[in-house]
Order: C-alpha cells, then sequence, then structure tokens
C-alpha cells in the first residue's frame, strides 16, 4: 500500500516523500496487527462453534446415561476410563487405566471435535482400539453429549 503525499508549491527539501516513506512504514504493523487479530478472532469463533449452538448438555446427560455403563464421571475407572475433565485431555493419558495400544499411540487431544467424530465411529477415528461400541449416528445427540462432557472438570 503507497502512501503519496504531493507537496504543494515549487522547492523545498524533499520532506513531502520522506513524511509519506514514513507513513507506508507505518502502514505496515497496523496491517500485521489487523492480520494477527482477524487470526486469532477465526480461531476463537472456530473453537466457539466446535459445539453447535442447539447441543444441549441437560440432554447429553441423560444420553450418557447409555455411556455410564463403561465410562464414570466421578474418577472411578470402569471398563472405560473416566472422562471428568476430558475436554483438553490427550487421548489414553487417564493414569493407571490398561489402554490398548491403539489408543496409547493416538495423537489426539480430546475437544467438541475430535470427540464428535469419535463418538460417531470410534473404529475410524482410532483404529484398533478395544471399545465394544459401534458409534452414534445421530449428530444431535453426539453434540449433546459433547456438551454434558464439556461440563465435567
Amino acid at each position: 500500500m503507497a502512501i503519496e503525499i504531493s507537496r504543494q508549491g515549487g522547492s523545498g527539501s524533499g520532506m513531502g516523500r520522506c513524511h509519506a516513506a514514513m507513513k507506508t512504514v507505518e502502514a505496515r504493523p497496523r496491517r500485521a496487527s489487523l492480520s494477527a487479530a482477524f487470526a486469532f478472532s477465526a480461531v476463537v469463533l472456530g473453537v466457539i462453534q466446535a459445539l453447535p449452538a442447539h447441543a444441549d448438555a441437560a440432554a447429553g446427560k441423560n444420553a450418557f446415561a447409555a455411556c455410564a455403563a463403561c465410562h464414570s464421571v466421578t474418577g472411578a475407572e470402569g471398563a472405560g476410563p473416566h472422562l471428568n475433565g476430558v475436554i483438553g485431555r490427550k487421548a489414553g493419558t487417564v493414569a493407571g487405566f490398561n489402554y490398548s495400544r491403539a489408543f496409547k499411540q493416538a495423537n489426539i487431544v480430546w475437544n467438541a471435535s475430535s470427540l464428535d467424530g469419535y463418538i460417531a465411529n470410534p473404529q475410524q477415528l482410532i483404529p484398533g482400539n478395544h471399545m465394544p461400541f459401534s458409534g452414534l449416528p445421530d449428530a444431535t445427540t453426539r453434540a449433546d453429549i459433547v456438551a454434558y462432557l464439556a461440563t465435567l472438570r
């Protein structure tokens, strides 16, 4: 982006060109700052939009009842690992739980998107895992369960 400033009048010291160059240099950091701000906003918006606006944690708690046969939300281990604080946790890292090799080698940090994909089709997201669950096809129910899991600390 070039900024031109024309000098009024005849001869001069060339300060008009110098001033224009300074404005051009000053414009670059602002442009970079705006680009960074836009990128940051896009990331934040992506995180916010990871859960559908219609996701209902209360409905997710009810739907989680089927998961509770193996997964606890009290910190105790069952047939599956507890799911307290699952959002932001690396897959396969609950201390004391005997994970499959596939889970131990998975390079996944649980977030709304990865949990949704796993609940939809566990074998597709982590091939070779030992969870005896074929997946939940209903996207609304998955979103509700993920919203519920997001409330657990």
